[in-house]
């Protein structure tokens, strides 16, 4: 793909030692993976590509917001993420990728795309369930919000009367704690 090719990154012509790039990273990146989740998205990725001489130390750095729906509300919001991303890339005969945190290439190659672990690094940084702010402070006025308290079932009452009417059986038994 043509479009990732600006995180392609010619490893070969590097120097030993550490060499960062910044990247900007929006819907449009997200879309060539078939990401579609957020509605709009501004990230900043730090990558900090440090050359050994027998290897290579990859760290991302993933800062921003992405703007999604709620999942109980599905009022839009701004969520705020952040997330690094760290991986050792060596040199061996066979492609290998099945660790998340070493990543072996054939001797022959003389550059790496990065843009699948800038993906990861965003979409793992992102809560499995997203709650607008506004909720969890109660400062959110919603429709939904109103219904789903509504729903709610009332469990306070019962729970009162259960702590009432204890087992008989029971109150023996404490008395045996009593006793020592």
């Amino acid at each position: 793909m043509k479009a990732l090719k600006e995180y392609t990154i010619p490893f070969v012509g590097l120097k030993l030692g550490k060499h960062q790039f910044k990247y900007e990273i929006s819907n449009d990146f997200l879309e060539l993976f078939d990401f579609e989740e957020f509605n709009s998205s501004d990230i900043n990725v730090i990558f900090d590509f440090d050359k050994k001489g027998t290897h290579f130390e990859l760290a991302f750095k993933a800062e921003g917001s992405v703007n999604v729906d709620c999942d109980v509300t599905m009022e839009a919001f701004d969520l705020p993420i952040s997330n690094d991303l760290y991986l050792v890339v060596k040199f061996g005969d066979d492609y290998n990728d099945e660790n998340e945190e070493l990543l072996t290439i054939t001797h022959g190659e003389y550059e790496i795309n990065i843009a699948q672990y800038i993906y990861e690094c965003i979409v793992l940084a992102v809560p499995s369930k997203k709650v607008h702010p506004g909720i969890e402070d109660g400062t959110l006025e919603s429709d939904i919000l109103d219904r789903l308290e509504s729903l709610a079932p009332k469990q306070k009452e019962e729970s009162i009367k259960e702590e009432d009417e204890i087992d008989p059986r029971w109150n023996k038994l404490k008395n045996l704690l009593k006793d020592k």
